[in-house]
């Protein structure tokens, strides 16, 4: 297999909007029509919705490589992802019995989810558009997390790609993920050296920034630039679950079959701070701001919240959108207290060296957190169909003003639909050809801080 750099030529009508779930399924149906004897269309579960969840698997190979599409509704890239995957490896036989490698594509995890963002899924892409139709379920419904274990998995998503595992024994495992503004960057259950050098050329190639602080992995080991390492669990209380790292995960249930598993992460906008590693000339003063501005977001947020439920209690769907609000009102307090030099930072978790480009990803962060809790709310007083709480004026405000920030000050710039999928599969094929080359049971012994425990920390956000 290649590095991922090289040019694919094959006959691709450019993507321009991300697919929606229909379009997954119908695209991955005629993949399969023309091609019956190299592609496969099964059904490997159903959503809470009764949504199927389908699985297009590529080629005949012996070793069996998962990648895992959507499993955060707002992070649409992944569907994109695998449909190019699936029609690069059918053009070129290298890349599935060439390499001894069959690609099992699940098209979408959590298709609900992915649901609820149509309506900012087809464009026009603006920030304002997409934090006001803006969905992610709480963190309990969120199906790669198993906060009880994977014994008492509760949600029937969860479930169906525990059971996949189980079943294809994967050597690589691919979760593919989004990032809403930022960089791309990537995180691995083990070290695959040469990683961070593929990645460079595919994002200078593609012209898509590296984050070489990210937020998600700020405390993690850094493995190169722009590729984590996913340290070993420790169980805390639920915002520490949420924000640091807690629980068991689909993506270290099947480390025990000697899985590498790797995290790719894909920006939707680009933001050039997050890949300058030098120095930040007043990091306790940008730490300051971005913590004041949290904190403010979050009284704001907390107060309007609480003026706007006594009138939304009848809205269709009104438990799940204010989960995720609750979330987010819970860890963000927190948060603004663990980045203010003035807070005296917790020793057992003190900040790591703030360059520029972490201090970007924590500014980003704090943006985001507040922009999703506005974007929930919003929506929530929109289908009330009316606004007794006055609360309106107040989110719109708040989403202009940190969407031009965004914009303006961070210098946010849209990469298109096809330029991300074209990325994050590159990045995939890089993982894949690196992973293939890894020595019989290296994934489970000689790799220092491992513990036997199946959990695994997540996402902060």
């Amino acid at each position: 297999m290649d590095d991922g750099v090289a040019s694919w030529r094959c006959d691709l009508t450019a993507l321009l909007s991300y697919p929606t779930v229909d379009e997954l399924g119908a695209r991955a149906a005629a993949l399969a029509a023309r091609h019956p004897r190299d592609a496969r269309l099964r059904r490997v579960g159903v959503s809470r919705a009764g949504t199927p969840l389908w699985l297009l698997s590529v080629g005949h190979g012996s070793r069996q490589a998962l990648v895992v599409a959507g499993p955060h509704a707002n992070e649409p890239v992944g569907g994109a992802t695998v449909l190019r995957l699936a029609e690069h490896a059918l053009a070129d036989h290298r890349f599935t019995d060439g390499a001894d490698v069959t690609w099992n594509l699940l098209l979408c995890l959590d298709p609900d989810g992915l649901r609820h963002n149509e309506r900012w899924l087809t464009g026009p892409y603006t920030l304002g558009r997409h934090f006001r139709h803006f969905y992610r379920p709480g963190f309990s419904e969120q199906p790669e997390w198993l906060p009880d274990g994977a014994a008492s998995a509760a949600l029937p998503e969860t479930r169906a790609l525990l059971a996949l595992q189980d079943e294809l024994r994967p050597f690589l495992q691919c979760s593919l993920h989004g990032v809403d503004v930022g960089g791309g960057f990537v995180e691995l259950t083990h070290d695959l050296p040469g990683l961070d050098r593929r990645v460079a050329a595919v994002a200078t190639r593609l012209g898509v920034p590296r984050e070489l602080g990210a937020y998600d992995a700020l405390y993690w080991p850094v493995l190169g630039p722009a590729v984590y390492r996913i340290p070993p669990p420790h169980r805390r209380d639920l915002a520490a679950a949420i924000t640091e790292a807690a629980v068991e995960s689909t993506w270290y249930h099947p480390y025990g079959y000697g899985t590498v598993t790797a995290v790719v992460e894909a920006p939707m906008w680009g933001v050039a701070a997050v890949g300058n590693g030098a120095p930040h000339p007043d990091p306790e003063g940008e730490l300051r701001s971005v913590s004041r501005t949290l904190r403010r977001d979050t009284g704001l947020l907390g107060a309007l919240a609480a003026r706007i439920r006594p009138y939304v209690a009848d809205v269709p769907d009104a438990d799940r959108l204010l989960a995720p609000v609750d979330d987010y009102l819970l860890i963000c307090p927190g948060l603004a207290d663990a980045w203010d030099p003035d807070c005296g930072n917790d020793s057992a978790h003190p900040l790591p060296l703030m360059t520029t480009a972490r201090l970007a990803a924590l500014r980003l962060a704090g943006r985001r957190l507040a922009l999703r809790t506005a974007g929930l709310l919003h929506q929530l007083v929109t289908r009330a169909g009316h606004d007794p709480a006055g609360a309106l004026p107040e989110l719109d405000r708040l989403i202009d003003a940190r969407c031009a920030d965004l914009r303006d000050a961070l210098g946010a710039r849209w990469i298109g639909v096809d330029r991300q999928a074209e990325y994050q599969a590159r990045v995939v094929r890089a993982v894949c050809a690196l992973a293939v080359r890894r020595p019989p049971g290296a994934s489970r012994s000689g790799e220092p801080g491992w513990g036997a425990g199946p959990a695994v920390p997540m996402h902060r956000e």
